[in-house]
């Protein structure tokens, strides 16, 4: 009879949050084959289907999510019980699993991970990209260690440390007539663009600007800011930039950017763990390491606006 091991829940665990056994492996780090021997394995031990097969898609059956949900417990008692034994060096034996939205990761890490290795010189970082809803869900499970979001998650089980506020600015297509600084409550509530649904960005601008569903409707809904600064320049409408893309997406020749108006709008970026980590100490400091510098990226940004 085959033993469950680790490594199946684990994969079990990446594959139900995929619904691909294509995406599940290229996260895993492991081919497409090995990694549904190690499901097959896994079921005939159970000796029961985990997984329904439909096309290119899976989901998990009746008995699957029954299964999932003490594998989960499994996964976070083991995860727990490594970093407990990680304690008498000190530090993490392998790297922190950190997850950072995609309207941050592209615009604090070229900076932030230098800055770290320089402080922390022992902690290495295990980096990884996702919409809030996964990055939560990741802590929650035990397969992340720390996330870097902009939102305030409601599970009482995490820690939350706030960084800074990053203030919003308002990004039109060059030529617009627009008076500074811009109010809000005066622009045209039809002509904002905003990200796909799951990004928090895209609910703070709904809430920042007073959109109301009908008119969210009307916008179109991008997957990256890049997609969204395209649509900008090309004269289909505005949107509302975090600060510190600005280094990066400003360089646009075909767009400006206006300042807010008070009362304005921001967004906190917070970083989050589990309650109770044993890292929690080291947390504290790779947060004051993050804030140094966002404030920092901040200063330079608006500066430069």
């Amino acid at each position: 009879m085959h033993i469950l091991t680790l490594r199946q829940l684990h994969y079990a665990q990446i594959i139900a949050e995929e619904e691909h056994f294509g995406r599940a492996a290229a996260r895993c780090h492991v081919t497409q084959p090995a990694l549904s021997q190690q499901i097959k394995l896994l079921e005939e031990r159970c000796n029961a289907t985990i997984f329904d097969r439909l096309g290119k898609t899976v989901r998990l059956t009746p008995f699957g999510r029954d299964f999932l949900a003490h594998a989960n417990r499994v996964l976070s008692a083991a995860s727990e019980l490594e970093a407990f034994t990680d304690m008498a060096a000190g530090h993490p034996a392998r790297p922190l699993r950190f997850g950072l939205i995609p309207t941050v990761a592209p615009y604090l890490l070229p900076n932030i991970l230098p800055a770290l290795g320089a402080q922390l010189p022992n902690i290495h970082f295990s980096i990884s990209e996702g919409k809030t809803e996964r990055l939560v869900t990741g802590l929650v499970d035990g397969n992340l260690d720390l996330a870097l979001v902009a939102t305030q998650p409601t599970q009482s089980n995490l820690e939350i440390l706030t960084l800074f506020a990053d203030p919003f600015v308002l990004a039109t297509q060059r030529d617009a007539d627009i008076s500074e600084p811009v109010r809000l409550d005066k622009l045209p509530r039809d002509q904002f663009l905003l990200l796909e649904e799951g990004h928090c960005l895209r609910d703070q601008m709904v809430d920042a600007c007073a959109l109301k569903p009908e008119q969210q409707g009307r916008t179109f809904a991008a997957t990256s800011l890049t997609t969204i600064l395209e649509l900008v320049a090309n004269g289909y409408g505005v949107t509302l930039l975090p600060a510190i893309s600005l280094k990066r997406e400003e360089s646009n020749p075909r767009i400006s950017i206006h300042t807010l108006g008070a009362p304005g709008a921001s967004r906190l970026l917070k970083l989050v763990w589990r309650t109770g980590s044993p890292y929690a100490e080291l947390f504290r400091s790779i947060g004051a390491v993050v804030k140094e510098v966002g404030e920092a990226s901040l200063c330079t940004a608006i500066d430069a606006t």
